[in-house]
């Protein structure tokens, strides 16, 4: 499955599965919760996602990285500030808090399949493949920071 590796662009993956998500809206059953309810909860969510995906971004601008997602082997710099202290995928997990924004907003149970697949695809098609290549150009630094911050939350 290797193929796959560092192939789709994070964000095409999340499109993808935010329109199968539309899709499986005539599915029931609907969310148990009030749906006013989990719209705020999906509002709060969506903002939270937006806040993490754009703090990521301007942490990697700031320190003149590339932010191309298929190119880790560009990467000039071990980003580790900022929101980077606190989970090293800020990106990845902000476009996971919007597809389940997503999914709570549209308010069918099987839309949570949504973030859990892209959860999942990106950790094993993404996300390790990208720290393998860290681990070889960081080394000890970027081993030492894996040790210290959790790779989602």
């Amino acid at each position: 499955m290797r193929f796959l590796e560092l192939k789709i662009p994070p964000p095409i993956v999340g499109l993808v599965l935010a329109i199968a998500m539309w899709n499986a809206l005539p599915l029931p059953p609907p969310w148990p919760v009030d749906p006013s309810l989990s719209r705020t909860i999906a509002i709060a969510l969506a903002a939270l996602g937006l806040a993490c995906d754009a703090l990521g971004l301007v942490a990697f601008l700031r320190r003149r990285t590339t932010i191309n997602p298929l190119a880790p082997t560009r990467f000039c710099v071990l980003v580790t500030s900022g929101i980077y202290r606190l989970t090293r995928n800020p990106m990845y997990l902000g476009m996971s808090l919007l597809l389940l924004a997503w999914a709570l907003w549209l308010d069918t149970m099987w839309s949570l399949v949504g973030p859990i697949a892209f959860a999942l695809y990106i950790t094993r098609f993404q996300i390790r493949p990208e720290e393998r290549v860290l681990e070889q150009k960081f080394g000890d630094a970027f081993r030492a920071y894996a040790s210290r911050v959790r790779r989602w939350i």
